[in-house]
């Protein structure tokens, strides 16, 4: 490169929305002594085709709530909306194109006005050429200037083709080959080539009462409507991304179309699902099979994905009712033109008089199409990408040829179609122009080797070396695996600046009770922070981290979820916030199943989202949709605890005991001694046996496998003494309850202080079969005066009804333990570990002599799921209770 100014500038050739929103970000993020040079011949910027209408009446095909140029700021749109258009926009509403065009350039702009900002310059010229020199770009412009330049992106738009028209017609000025750069007659007939959603818009603004619409097209398939209100994206079907075929993908997604519809009456919330494993559905497809797809699904996919806004549809409709709008399917077999009109003759042999011929077939997507990619690839710059479509890029949109990695060349936009299949929305435009910048920062500034990534693609600012630690400690958490923070002590051995594994230690430290280093991870976290540029992952994650460890409760659990709103693909953080096996989470009941679904446009068929999902379902009681997707995961990574646990759930709370205690002494034996909380799928066994009514089988599981020699920390309250606890009030383990010893290992503020309304329940639990009152009334009191509404009103009564229980105040347990029942859910957990709950109440109640009352409790239970146990119970209630009636009769 033979200028200092070469080195401190980038090019980014296309100025419609993905190069403007690239210029954007780099403009942002570079420093005033670098230049971004936007260049394109056309007079807006941040148009580009698909936004440089003026017509009001086109509108965008994804509601405003889905158009933000920012990733990590969803509202972004909808706010600059109401500032700018509309005060009372909603963010379900469709906004005009053309808006949407003028919201991309205030970005822009905006950026620009910053002193401190990287100069913008804007050059309205074509590039003809791009050539490497040296470490850099020498790039050739159409009005003769050459630009030295550090970086390069390719943001151009693929160009509509006329390969298709007659040779009459393609001279023939009445030929509108670009419907976007050429006026349409005022007067006249016209017909337009094509059926997309380009061609609705046409036919709306081209509309005349004395005009006549004809739209050819092979398939005559129009864009489906959206209606309002949307239904939720159903995730796609477990396993659909590893599918060999086409023939087998097709019959894989009509299954998944068919069945949601049934459960919600509308294809596109299974269309909508399928947006996160897009990508890997087209890259799971051979060449020749991504070419069948092109030619014989392609346009189904299309009508069905990018659908037209209602009000556009409206329209559209009311012009066919019309008669101003008629509808061919075919294609142009020939044109006869004379001064008057061009007189069309289709293959089924129609003739139509028309003024003009628009083209709407859309861009034609290969190289050959394009003035400056066939010079690229001639030079081997580029190369064509799949199936013939755009150019070969990498995931973080690099630009694949005979250029070396290190060279900062990349693409954003229809350009990538080949490799990603869709990548012309703006939710992929979004992220490929946050991802590219990024890029080209990190080059501009010296970094030449592109970062590691986790297993879901976020970026690791360490070493390969450190990143491979941190991704096996990692994947041993994701799979409830012994090792984690062991393998993160290793991540940070090699790399003491690897700021994610520290603030990753602390955060487990502090969920897991390891008060002693937590705060040194935290420390060494910022320290490291102070010396390495992170990406904005890291740095969110570290934020979100320090104020959950180092303020209240609420506080904290806000800054985590606000962070897996903004990472969704933070597997760490999402374990973290959601309640399982491993934590006790940030959510309970809906607000869980809310944050899980919500995470599926996120994670597609991932095993170990699957394996959350299917607790999710199974606490829903969909145990159908639970089995499959924990078989599923399994099938993938069988040693993946979370499907472990959601299939040890289903088999409980079905009444299938003896099948899943056989299968989960088959995982524990195989799989277990690997397992982190093993405990855990210990006790599951253990209540199988329990139901089963078998007493000897379960005292003989607790002292192999639940006994405090074997368990620690806080399992031994959440298994070893809530199953003691269950065995006493259920009848079938009442004598010698070894609680002295589980109560010695308890860690002590689980019994005293406990942090959260889970640990709080265990912890009374165990102080009800320590028979200690005194400790249960302490407890009660104190959660009466907490400021968390769930220790003030669930926790607070919970002990007091327990205390009742250890008094023998049979009544007044009964009456307080009622009511917990009924609001115990935010305590989190699951409905198998809260049953201890009503285990108790069905005890006092007995004792009370209320056996109607406890038998239906009772009934409803065996009404769900078979239990030789509680069918035993019931029958020792209803016992007792024709003993007290006999007595009654004998005057006793």
């Amino acid at each position: 490169m033979g200028t200092n100014e070469g080195g401190c500038r980038v090019v980014v050739v296309g100025a419609g929305a993905g190069g403007t929103l690239v210029a954007t970000h780099l403009v942002t993020a570079l420093s005033s002594r670098f230049r971004v040079e936007l260049v394109d011949p056309a007079p807006t910027t941040g148009r580009g085709q698909a936004y440089s209408t003026t017509d009001e009446r086109h509108l965008l095909n994804v509601p405003a709530s889905g158009m933000s140029a920012f990733p990590r700021d969803p509202d972004h749109f909808l706010r600059w909306l109401r500032d700018h258009h509309d005060p009372r926009f909603q963010p379900h509403g469709f906004a005009p194109r053309a808006v949407f065009g003028r919201y991309v350039e205030s970005l822009l702009i905006a950026a620009t006005e910053f002193p401190g900002n990287a100069r913008l310059v804007r050059r309205r010229a074509e590039v003809v050429d791009v050539a490497r020199a040296g470490n850099g770009f020498v790039v050739e412009l159409s009005d003769g200037d050459h630009l030295e330049a550090r970086a390069v992106v390719l943001a151009t738009s693929s160009r509509p083709g006329t390969a298709w028209a007659p040779a009459e017609l393609a001279d023939d000025p009445r030929l509108i080959a670009d419907p976007w750069t050429q006026e349409i007659p005022e007067v006249g007939d016209v017909l337009m080539l094509g059926s997309g959603l380009t061609m609705v818009d046409l036919a709306i603004s081209a509309d005349r009462p004395d005009r006549t619409v004809h739209v050819v097209s092979r398939r005559d398939a129009v864009p489906h409507p959206h209606v309002l209100p949307t239904t939720p994206p159903v995730p796609p079907p477990p396993g659909v991304t590893r599918v060999d075929s086409l023939d087998q993908l097709r019959s894989t997604l009509a299954g998944h179309v068919e069945r949601t519809v049934e459960a919600t009456g509308d294809w596109r919330a299974a269309v909508d699902g399928l947006r996160p494993v897009t990508a890997q559905l087209w890259r799971g497809l051979s060449e020749a099979d991504k070419r069948r797809f092109i030619a014989e699904d392609a346009r189904t996919w299309d009508v069905h994905r990018h659908r037209m806004a209602p009000a556009t549809a409206r329209r559209f409709d009311a012009i066919a009712a019309e008669g101003r709008l008629q509808r061919h399917r075919g294609t142009i077999a020939g044109v006869r033109a004379d001064d008057n009109a061009l007189h069309v003759t289709l293959d089924d042999g129609t003739t139509l008089r028309v003024a003009a011929v628009v083209n709407c077939t859309g861009p034609v997507g290969s190289i050959a199409a394009d003035p400056l990619l066939t010079r690229l690839a001639q030079s081997g710059l580029v190369r064509p990408g799949p199936a013939g479509l755009g150019i070969d890029t990498a995931d973080d949109g690099r630009i694949l040829g005979t250029l070396p990695d290190t060279l900062p060349f990349l693409a954003v936009g229809s350009l990538r179609r080949g490799n990603l299949w869709e990548s012309t929305a703006m939710p992929e435009i979004r992220e490929q122009a946050y991802d590219v910048a990024r890029v080209v920062t990190r080059s501009m500034h010296g970094e030449s080797r592109r970062r590691p990534v986790d297993p879901y693609g976020l970026t690791l600012s360490t070493s390969q070396d450190a990143a491979d630690r941190y991704n096996s400690a990692l994947g041993r958490l994701l799979r409830l695996q012994d090792g984690v923070e062991e393998g993160l002590a290793e991540a940070v051995a090699a790399d003491g600046g690897f700021v994610q594994a520290h603030a990753a230690l602390a955060l487990l430290g502090h969920e897991w009770g390891a008060t002693t280093h937590w705060q040194s991870s935290l420390r060494a976290a910022h320290r490291a922070a102070s010396e390495r540029h992170l990406d904005d992952r890291e740095s969110s994650f570290l934020d979100a981290v320090t104020t959950r460890l180092r303020t209240d409760e609420a506080t904290g659990a806000a800054a985590l979820l606000r962070h897996v709103r903004l990472f969704p693909r933070d597997a760490l953080a999402v374990s973290v916030a959601v309640p399982t096996v491993a934590f006790g989470g940030l959510t309970s009941g809906t607000q869980t199943a809310a944050l899980v679904e919500s995470l599926g446009r996120s994670y597609g068929d991932d095993w170990w989202y699957a394996g959350q999902l299917a607790f999710v379902r199974q606490d829903q009681e969909r145990w159908a949709e639970a089995e499959d997707l924990a078989s599923y995961a399994l099938s993938v990574e069988p040693a993946s605890g979370h499907a472990v646990h959601a299939r040890a759930h289903v088999f409980y709370e079905t009444g299938d005991h003896a099948a899943g205690l056989a299968w989960l002494d088959e995982w524990i034996r195989t799989r277990g001694p690997e397992a982190n909380h093993r405990s855990h799928f210990s006790w599951h066994a253990a209540l199988h046996e329990l139901m089963q009514d078998d007493v000897e089988a379960v005292r003989r599981r607790y002292e192999r496998e639940l006994a405090p020699s074997v368990v620690s920390g806080s399992r031994v309250v959440v298994d070893s003494g809530a199953l003691l606890w269950r065995g006493r009030v259920t009848g079938a383990w009442t004598e010698d309850l070894p609680v002295d010893e589980v109560r010695a290992q308890a860690p002590e503020e689980w019994l005293t202080a406990p942090p959260t309304g889970f640990a709080a329940l265990h912890g009374a639990v165990l102080l009800a079969a320590d028979g200690d009152a005194a400790a249960l009334a302490g407890l009660a009191d104190q959660a009466a005066r907490s400021e968390d509404r769930v220790f003030r009103d669930v926790v607070s009564p919970l002990c007091t009804g327990l205390a009742s229980v250890v008094e023998q105040r049979w009544n007044a347990a009964a009456a307080t333990l009622t009511d917990v029942v009924r609001t115990m859910d935010p305590l989190g957990g699951s409905k198998a570990q809260r049953e201890v709950v009503e285990d108790t109440l069905v005890h006092a109640l007995a004792m009370a002599g209320r056996t109607e009352e406890a038998a239906a409790i009772l009934d409803q239970r065996l009404s769900r799921r078979s239990s030789a146990l509680d069918a035993r119970r019931r029958a020792a209630v209803t016992g007792a209770q024709h003993t007290s009636v006999d007595a009654a009769g004998t005057g006793r």
